[in-house]
C-alpha cells in the first residue's frame, strides 16, 4: 500500500484495511483474503479537501477510485457552462470506472468531493494487470455499471408518473435506507437542497416548499445541510 502524507494523517495502513472490512465494497466482492490484500497493495491512498476535482470530465481516464471516507458527487458541464449534478457517492462506492477499459478513453464524468475526502486510486497501469489476474474485478465493475442503469430506469419512470412530491419522499426514504443514520429524532440525512432537487429531478424551489410543507406536519426536520427524517416510510406513504 502506498500513500501520500497527506493522506497518512487521516488513515494508516492498518484503518485501511478495517475500514475496506467494515465497508465492504461492491468493487472488490469476492476476492478471497490473500487475493484482497495484493489489489489493496497496489493502490495509493489519496486525500481530497472538500470541493476540489477528485477527476475530470473529458480527462483520460488514467486513475479508479475508492472512497474510504467523506462524501463525493458526480457531475457534467453542459455547454454553456452549466454543473448539472448527477450521482452522490458515500463512503464505500467507487468513481472513475472507465480506467478498467482495455482501451484507453476518458472520463465520461466529473466526480467532485463534497466533504474532506479519503480515497483509494488504482493507477489504469496497475488495475489492468489486476482484472486479468482477478476477473472478478470486471465482473464488478459490470454490476456496479448494471445498478446505475437501473437507478436511471427508476429515476426516468418516476419522471414520467409520479408527482413531484413523490418523487423527493421517495428519495429520502431512499437515502434513509442506504446513507442515512440515527439521531435525535429521527433519520439523519446529509443532503442539501440543491443535492435532493437534483436527485428527485425538480426545483430547488420546488423542494424547499415540500420540506417546509412536511416539516409542519411535523414528518421531518429541516437543517443546514442536513434532513432528519421521522419515518420514511409514513412519509411515503402520505405522498402515495
Amino acid at each position: 500500500m502506498k500513500t501520500e502524507s497527506s493522506a497518512r494523517q487521516v488513515m494508516t495502513i492498518s484503518d485501511i484495511a478495517a475500514r475496506v472490512s467494515e465497508l465492504a465494497p461492491k468493487l472488490l466482492e469476492g476476492l478471497a483474503p490473500d487475493d484482497l490484500a495484493i489489489v489493496l497493495k497496489a493502490a495509493t491512498l489519496r486525500r481530497f479537501p472538500a470541493h476540489s476535482i477528485i477527476a475530470r470530465e473529458g480527462h483520460s481516464a488514467d486513475e479508479m477510485f475508492l472512497i474510504l471516507a467523506g462524501r463525493a458527487r458526480t457531475f457534467t458541464t453542459t455547454r454553456r457552462g452549466e454543473k448539472v449534478l448527477l450521482l452522490r457517492i458515500p463512503a464505500g462506492d467507487g468513481s472513475g470506472g472507465r480506467a478498467l477499459l482495455a482501451r484507453p478513453t476518458e472520463y465520461l464524468l466529473s466526480t467532485e468531493a463534497l466533504t474532506n475526502c479519503s480515497a483509494l486510486a488504482w493507477s489504469r497501469s496497475s488495475i489492468l494487470p489486476l482484472t486479468k489476474r482477478y476477473p472478478i474485478l470486471l465482473e464488478n465493475g459490470l454490476m456496479i455499471a448494471s445498478d446505475y442503469l437501473s437507478a436511471y430506469r427508476d429515476l426516468h419512470v418516476a419522471a414520467s408518473y409520479d408527482t413531484a412530491s413523490q418523487r423527493i419522499a421517495q428519495v429520502l426514504a431512499k437515502l434513509s435506507r442506504e446513507v442515512g443514520h440515527r439521531g435525535f429524532g429521527g433519520t439523519v440525512i446529509n443532503i442539501s437542497n440543491e443535492e435532493l432537487a437534483n436527485e428527485a429531478n425538480v426545483t430547488i424551489f420546488t423542494v424547499s416548499r415540500m420540506l417546509g410543507e412536511w416539516q409542519r406536519k411535523g414528518l421531518l426536520v429541516k437543517r443546514r445541510g442536513q434532513v432528519v427524517v421521522r419515518s420514511p416510510e409514513e412519509l411515503v406513504r402520505i405522498e402515495a
